[in-house]
């Protein structure tokens, strides 16, 4: 993988890795702010393939810019492990009465890409790392996961459901997101 890699964009100068490896298709993510070009290993102009996507690539890192000065602002929450999970399991309860439902099994792992999940089989796995997390972030999470207990995918349904509790959803993705900066810089993994 190489790293120091930079490309104009609108008056912006945007960092890139460039990987070569084993792939069909070029693609590009962006993982932690950072723009990252994994392309097969014989790929003519990685340069091409940023520009024919530059818009994406604007928004997404003028996007991880902000998110990250939003982190500079926010601090941490001090919780140990079992007033974590007490206050987890409150939220379960209190939003099981709510939506109807009731989990089969909660768990708690750190998890390296998403907050919290559920699986078909109405088991709920949180992020360990939520224990950083103001409570009413704490909360959105909860009820987000246990919202798939009712509709599974993302769908018009469940945002319904997720709006009707919390209005702006875009504010507390851009705080979970910004929470995610954090922890990833302040945090052992």
């Amino acid at each position: 993988m190489n790293s120091g890699h930079h490309i104009g964009i609108n008056g912006i100068d945007v960092p890139y890795t460039l990987s070569h490896r084993k792939v069909k298709r070029a693609r590009l993510e962006f993982r932690a702010g950072m723009l990252n070009v994994v392309v097969p290993k014989s790929f003519p102009d990685h340069e091409q393939l940023i520009l024919r996507h530059r818009l994406w690539v604007y928004r997404r890192y003028t996007d991880s810019l902000a998110t990250i000065e939003n982190a500079a602002s926010k601090k941490l929450v001090e919780r140990h492990d079992a007033e974590f999970r007490e206050l987890v399991l409150s939220f379960t309860t209190k939003i099981a009465d709510e939506l109807g439902v009731s989990p089969e099994k909660v768990t708690f792992r750190k998890m390296k890409t998403k907050w919290g999940s559920c699986s078909s089989a109405g088991r709920l796995n949180f992020n360990r790392h939520l224990m950083h997390l103001p409570e009413y972030l704490v909360e959105y999470v909860v009820f987000h996961e246990m919202a798939h207990l009712i509709e599974l995918r993302h769908s018009p349904r469940f945002w319904q459901m997720i709006d009707s509790r919390f209005g702006d959803r875009s504010h507390y993705d851009k705080e979970l997101s910004a929470y995610w900066y954090l922890i990833r810089d302040s945090v052992p993994k």
